[in-house]
């Protein structure tokens, strides 16, 4: 199987980040372009970015995004603190999620897109995040999800590890991008939610609603080739809302610290 899907996983990939590493700075700063170049895709984004920009609060403290990376949330959300593993264009801060160098309270919200399920230690983030949120405060994200579905199609058409099996909450890796588990998101927030609310007190899950089936596949990511134009997006969206609860490839996640 793994064989089959890297093949597969070849012959769809995008030219421009063909043949670079993952882990590569280049392939994150490339991205930029992916996006730019995809109508689709920019219009996925920018649905994203707005769900995520509504989840702000309002008051003191700025917002942070990890892994900035290619991405143009900044666009959306005013004073955006932009962050990431590498140095890259247009990021104010080179930094690691479970050690942020940032003051206790200091922020109002903390928001990443795909980010999650990247990091090898949920609980340090988790830990780090309730340390530099202020009370009201958020950690909003759009992450992978799993079903049968998903499930069928990360595991064809994805390079990254998708183990909703996993015991832990921890992942070993070897680059920031490399290392992953897609059903982490799920693992966190539904599977282990118990455990997740009786070892984060000051978490309190305020919104998980899965998104978008087909819309991203047929959009082909930010590193395979597009296998629909942009003017489908609306079309595509209406087709796949009834479908969203089972098949959701993504969630939109909210947690509010009390």
């Amino acid at each position: 199987m793994y064989r089959l899907r890297s093949m597969f996983y070849r012959a769809l990939a995008h030219p421009l980040t063909r043949g670079i590493d993952i882990d590569d700075p280049r392939t994150t700063d490339l991205r930029s372009t992916i996006i730019q170049q995809k109508p689709i895709l920019r219009k996925i984004y920018r649905e994203w970015y707005r769900l995520l920009s509504d989840d702000l609060p309002v008051g003191d403290g700025h917002a942070l995004e990890l892994g900035s990376g290619g991405g143009f949330l900044d666009q959306f959300i005013p004073d955006l603190i932009t962050s990431d593993m590498f140095v890259l264009p247009k990021i104010h801060l080179v930094m690691d999620g479970r050690r942020m160098p940032l003051a206790d309270a200091s922020l109002r919200a903390i928001v990443m897109t795909n980010v999650f399920h990247h990091i090898p230690d949920a609980r340090a983030f988790l830990a780090e995040a309730a340390r530099t949120v202020r009370p009201g405060g958020v950690v909003a994200m759009i992450e992978p999800w799993n079903n049968p579905w998903a499930r069928f199609i990360c595991s064809r058409l994805h390079h990254e590890e998708f183990d909703p099996n996993a015991s832990q909450w921890e992942f070993k890796t070897q680059g920031p991008l490399s290392g992953s588990n897609h059903a982490l998101p799920w693992i966190v927030f539904q599977r282990d939610r118990a455990k997740f609310e009786q070892r984060f007190p000051q978490w309190k899950i305020e919104k998980l609603q899965p998104l978008m089936p087909l819309c991203y596949l047929m959009s082909g990511g930010v590193s395979m080739r597009p296998r629909a134009p942009g003017f489908m997006f609306n079309a595509i969206r209406i087709l796949e809302r009834p479908f969203e609860s089972s098949m959701a490839i993504f969630a939109h996640l909210l947690l509010r610290k009390r």
